[in-house]
């Protein structure tokens, strides 16, 4: 738990997420607007996010729909010359995932200096985006080839729009999961951005893996996190930033400090 500390400067943190527009490659791309404005998009969520006083912040492709499990390059060299042209302008620590390939997000991680990458890591699932069969101990050794044992990994357990593929209890697949593959933390979703992770499920898995950090991932709202922070030891929020909450819209300023305030009095 302390690195928790160490790198969020607190207890509880709140991960906003900056999501990406459509990048080159993915079939929303806007090749009128160009990169330039992918890059704008992202300056303006990125300082309301920062204004609102959010913990951290963890960049995504959240746009690059619909998703690989093997990205192509542009995608991360892309997102190394947005996260490059924001780097002044980044005042937080600062996390990324490019979704949903891990190996990726470690060699963007590595390039742009990012203390922690988020993605689904381990197990075999049924998804929207055909079947997900990923290889950890290949990952791990990518990883240390790249002397990148600092950056911190938090697993998803619980993939969005995906289940996994054996009949396996969740309790089962955290205790697996930790003693395993050494996670730094453990990420709990619902079925997409945006919506509710199951609280029931959540304290499930927080019982049994007590030593390892749980982070609610999905779905947390003003209305909502009092009681995910009760379980959780920190949420990775999105949806909710957004203006009229809405996942496609730009980050509402008012919302996150809202949010961020109702945050530290309950902290």
């Amino acid at each position: 738990m302390d690195w928790i500390k160490k790198i969020f400067k607190t207890n509880k943190p709140i991960i906003a997420m900056c999501h990406f527009q459509a990048m080159p490659g993915d079939p929303r791309y806007d090749y009128n607007k160009g990169m330039d404005y992918v890059i704008e998009s992202a300056l303006s969520d990125l300082k309301a996010l920062q204004e609102g006083d959010v913990d951290a912040v963890m960049f995504s492709n959240e746009f690059s729909m619909p998703y690989l499990t093997k990205t192509y390059p542009i995608t991360a060299i892309s997102m190394a010359r947005i996260i490059g042209e924001l780097k002044s302008e980044i005042k937080k620590p600062f996390g990324v995932n490019v979704l949903w390939d891990p190996t990726a997000s470690i060699d963007l991680a590595v390039s742009t200096g990012a203390s922690f990458v988020r993605e689904i890591f381990t197990g075999v699932y049924a998804s929207d985006f055909g079947l997900w069969n990923m290889n950890i101990g290949e990952i791990a050794r990518h990883r240390d080839s790249l002397r990148a044992n600092n950056i911190k990994l938090l697993f998803n357990i619980v993939p969005e729009a995906a289940k996994y593929l054996a009949d396996r209890d969740i309790e089962d697949i955290a205790k697996t999961t930790v003693f395993n593959n050494l996670p730094d933390a453990v990420c709990v979703s619902g079925a997409t951005a945006g919506i509710e992770t199951d609280s029931s499920i959540l304290k499930r898995v927080k019982n049994s893996i007590k030593n390892t950090p749980v982070f609610v991932n999905t779905g947390v709202r003003l209305e909502n996190v009092q009681e995910k922070l009760k379980i959780a030891d920190g949420a990775v929020v999105g949806t909710t930033f957004k203006k009229d909450g809405e996942f496609f819209n730009g980050v509402d300023k008012v919302r996150v400090k809202e949010f961020m305030d109702k945050v530290k009095s309950i902290r």
